[in-house]
């Protein structure tokens, strides 16, 4: 069983700056697409941006040009840096990964816990 565990979440004032990270742990054969998605309170999950394997990235617009999205493959490990924050990117963030393990062999998404960003003063 593949886990993905977020870090980083936490309180900033608009205009800050923060980074989010995702690690998946397990006997991993391969990763494919890693992704952020949000959620806030009484809205659907959302995607926020994602990156595949060979760095390929894509953002939801609402968050071009402040956010970026990397991995690093050694790490099993994906970020999320986060600028010029406001108070609308308040929600749960999420990762997700398409994770194949070496029992099976066949890749699954599989979520993490979620971890809180709060933008406000």
């Amino acid at each position: 069983q593949v886990q993905l565990v977020e870090s980083g979440g936490g309180l900033v004032q608009p205009g800050g700056s923060l980074r989010l990270s995702c690690v998946a742990s397990g006997t991993i054969f391969g990763i494919n697409i890693m992704a952020w998605y949000r959620q806030s309170p009484g809205k659907q999950r959302d995607l926020v941006a994602y990156v595949e394997n060979d760095g390929t990235t894509d953002y939801v617009e609402s968050v071009k040009g402040r956010f970026t999205i990397s991995r690093d493959n050694a790490k099993n490990t994906v970020y999320l840096q986060m600028n010029s924050l406001k108070p609308e990117d308040t929600a749960v963030y999420f990762c997700n990964a398409d994770v194949a393990m070496y029992s099976d062999m066949r890749f699954r998404h599989y979520w993490g816990q979620g971890t809180q960003v709060t933008v406000s003063s």
